[in-house]
């Protein structure tokens, strides 16, 4: 049918006199010409800056490209990932921006895929001078150490954290550790009597080891043991030192405002901090400089900002980490870009646009000249701001910091959780951070296994020629007869083979190579390394565990899916008033994006205001004692989370089923259930006999996908648990996939779990549709 539709066109075609065609194709030459030329030279810029700053940053490209017609700038922003991610693939393939704003911490790993590139020339030394030295990233170049190149040149200094307060509710900020408590204790108040506080002394964001760093150097540890100076400098690699007295002392004090003084909430992400703040349920907040005007200028508390108090049992004050934010030229500007980029650059970070930032949002400027401005001496925000960055500990500028992070997050919140102690909380994190700093730093080097790859790939190959001959030789056989059909479809099959076929054979490439960090370029197959890394390595309990932990997330959802589908498909096919109300409603939970309802399901399950747990509640104001239904830490014990992503999965899953099993009730004939009538056939007789079966070849296939769907399901589990927590508890595959590709860069590894992925899809596909017989009739 569609040969003889392809060839009636190009009758068609073939038929209209030439001088129409020239006609036709003048016209199209005219109107492909007749649009307006832009001749100006394009730098594209990616950055990370929130709205606020970029209201700024807009107004000041639009006086450099008055200043320049003859450059258009394009400034694009990107979360901290996406820019992450989408710089990483741009330099394999030689393209990208021509720079890159964003924080200091990343700059280790660019530089070390080799993304940026010296600014020295267009910043030597007597221009280097004018900045703060904390604001420029001078590293050894990879090919001769004993070279320093400049990679970041900052714009701004600080990213750091200081306490925040309401003067509604304190009057004066704590100045100890002591007075911290006491003032906490006496602002964590029970206002409706019910046993659960309304109101706390103290909140910050305790799922980020980020937000424990003061209290770390308050107690005089820190996170590496060679005390390099953090820049990026020192050829000596860091050692990580997590696992001190100090540093347990610093956690066990944390711990205790929660477990012993009780004026920490039970649970609080960055979002639930925030919100007790601005809604005067929190006395105080330790939060970092890009919030801090939100808080000062909201009409509904009276915030002030002062700096982190001293730890009473040290003496020592508790320094929050700080860095810069900054610029760095990409790889991608190369000659004539390169000199615009920097051009641009320069502009951005020059004393009018620093002076613009300062003036519009209270940031500490990074240039030496503008830091005896008045504002920095008379604003309360800025001077407290600027004592507390000098009171502060540089972030260390190495790629290892990523892999401390990692290793941090998981132990601080099973201790915040109260399920482990200080003690064991720095042994795991000690361990874990040397064994992922291991991995982002080692490289494997090919095996015995490697030279036989290419032999066995060719084999392979071979062999589905071989297997496929008949059907090759009917091909060609057919592409002779029909070669116009065959164009019409070229296009499809090329657009087939550059976003399917060629990423699935490169990502088998990749999951027999050790592409990491350290062979971002010059990766090189190495054998089976990866996969028996998988299954026997140090890691493949956890592979295993999650593997089945998978399995049941598949299972029970699907399960659901289908049984709650089903069970709404026929109530709304049977004889009820308002059909198509109840559709609407029933498919507003699958229309509505996947992302926003996975943030809401989060929120309702939050332990002290989530709308589940004030549900409970009151049911329980109707039951007896003894009846009462458990209030539960739904986000931060395991198995409650766990069972939160299942519900919001289930929510947004059901529709489907139900729309689905839907069509296919209204395909089955009303005569066999008029004849199961006559029969006296039951209810549950007719479902049973007649309506499943019907729905057979409907639904499993239906059933496949919802299977594949669940199992690769990342958005739920990723953005309901906050990225696996508590403590990397609720993972499944693929969201364990993402975690160690993306956390530590083992792209030749997660390539090979990807496969291993595709595979078990595969079999439970052929296998499924085969022992159900989905693609047979009904009879």
């Amino acid at each position: 049918m569609l040969l003889a539709v392809l060839q009636r066109i190009v009758k068609m075609l073939t038929r209209v006199q030439s001088g129409n065609s020239m006609l036709f194709l003048g016209m199209l030459t005219l109107l492909v010409g007749c649009g307006k030329q832009d001749s100006r030279q394009v730098v594209t810029l990616w950055h990370q800056m929130r709205p606020a700053d970029r209201a700024v940053l807009e107004s000041r490209l639009e006086v450099y490209e008055q200043q320049n017609p003859e450059i258009d700038v394009r400034a694009l922003y990107k979360e901290n990932e996406e820019l992450r991610s989408g710089l990483e693939s741009a330099v394999l393939v030689g393209a990208g921006p021509d720079i890159v704003y964003g924080p200091w911490d990343t700059l280790g790993v660019y530089n070390e895929i080799g993304a940026v590139q010296d600014m020295t020339p267009w910043f030597p030394s007597e221009v280097q001078q004018e900045f703060d030295p904390r604001t420029l990233a001078i590293l050894p170049d990879k090919e001769n150490p004993s070279l320093r190149k400049l990679y970041f040149v900052g714009d701004r200094f600080g990213n750091h954290l200081a306490l925040v307060y309401n003067r509604n509710l304190l009057k004066e900020p704590p100045q100890t550790t002591d007075e911290l408590i006491v003032a906490a204790k006496a602002n964590t108040v029970d206002e409706t009597g019910d046993g659960r506080p309304d109101r706390f002394g103290i909140v910050w964001n305790y799922t980020e080891p980020f937000f424990v760093i003061p209290f770390l150097t308050g107690h005089g540890a820190w996170v590496f043991a060679n005390d390099a100076p953090g820049d990026g400098r020192s050829e000596v690699r860091p050692v990580p030192e997590l696992d001190t007295p100090q540093a347990i002392a610093a956690y066990q004090f944390v711990a205790d405002l929660k477990t012993k003084y009780h004026v920490l909430p039970i649970s609080a992400d960055y979002n639930v901090a925030r919100e007790l703040f601005l809604s005067g349920k929190a006395a105080m907040l330790i939060d970092g400089d890009w919030s801090w005007q939100d808080y000062v200028s909201a009409e509904e508390i009276d915030a002030a900002i002062a700096p982190l108090p001293i730890v009473s049992s040290t003496g020592l004050p508790m320094k929050p980490m700080v860095s810069p934010k900054g610029y760095s030229l990409s790889i991608a500007a190369q000659g004539k870009r390169a000199e615009e980029a920097m051009q641009l650059i320069r502009f951005l970070t020059d004393t009018p646009t620093q002076l613009a930032f300062l003036e519009q949002q209270k940031i500490i400027p990074s240039r030496m000249s503008l830091r005896d401005h008045p504002l920095l001496k008379q604003d309360p925000t800025l001077i407290t701001s600027f004592a507390q960055t000098q009171n502060g500990r540089l972030m260390p500028l190495v790629t290892e910091m990523r892999a401390v992070w990692d290793a941090m997050k998981p132990p601080y919140q099973s201790l915040m959780s109260g399920n482990i102690s200080a003690a064991d909380a720095t042994r795991q994190m000690q361990q874990s951070a040397d064994r992922k700093i291991a991995a982002l730093t080692g490289s494997v080097r090919p095996g015995v296994t490697a030279p036989l790859l290419p032999f066995a790939g060719f084999a392979l190959l071979l062999a589905l020629l071989v297997w496929q001959r008949h059907r090759l030789v009917e091909f060609f056989r057919d592409l002779r007869r029909n070669r116009l059909a065959y164009a019409f479809a070229l296009p499809s099959l090329l657009a087939i083979f550059l976003v399917v076929v060629f990423p699935l054979v490169f990502n088998v490439a990749l999951s027999f190579s050790n592409m990491s960090l350290q062979n971002f370029r010059d990766w090189e197959i190495v054998g089976f390394h990866n996969y028996a890394s998988i299954f026997f390595g140090d890691q493949a309990a956890k592979f295993w565990g999650v593997f089945f932990k998978t399995i049941f997330w598949t299972a029970i959802n699907v399960s659901l899916h289908v049984s709650i589908g089903v069970l709404l498909a026929v109530v709304i096919n049977g004889p009820i008033r308002g059909k198509a109300i109840y559709r609407l409603l029933l498919i507003i939970p699958w229309a509505v994006p996947a992302y926003i309802t996975a943030l809401t399901w989060r929120g309702m399950f939050d332990y002290q205001f989530g709308v589940v747990n004030q549900g409970i509640l009151a049911i329980n104001h109707y039951l007896p004692a003894m009846l009462h239904l458990p209030i539960l830490d739904w986000l931060n014990l395991p198995n409650p989370a766990f069972a939160a992503c299942i519900i919001a999965n289930v929510w947004l899953g059901f529709p489907f089923m139900m729309v689905i099993a839907l069509g296919g009730l209204q395909g089955i004939p009303q005569e066999l259930y008029e004849a199961a009538r006559i029969d006296r056939a039951t209810r549950w007789q007719q479902f049973w006999n007649i309506t499943l079966p019907m729905l057979k070849p409907v639904l499993i296939p239906a059933v496949t996908l919802g299977a594949i769907w669940t199992f690769n399901n990342l958005n739920v589990v990723w953005l309901v648990s906050n990225g696996g927590e508590p403590s990397d508890q609720t993972h499944i595959l693929v969201s364990y996939v993402y975690k160690a590709v993306f956390n530590l860069y083992q792209y030749g590894y997660g390539a090979a779990l990807s496969m291993v992925i595709f595979l078990m899809l595969l079999v439970f596909s052929i296998f499924f549709l085969h022992k159900t017989q989905a693609t047979e009739g009904v009879h």
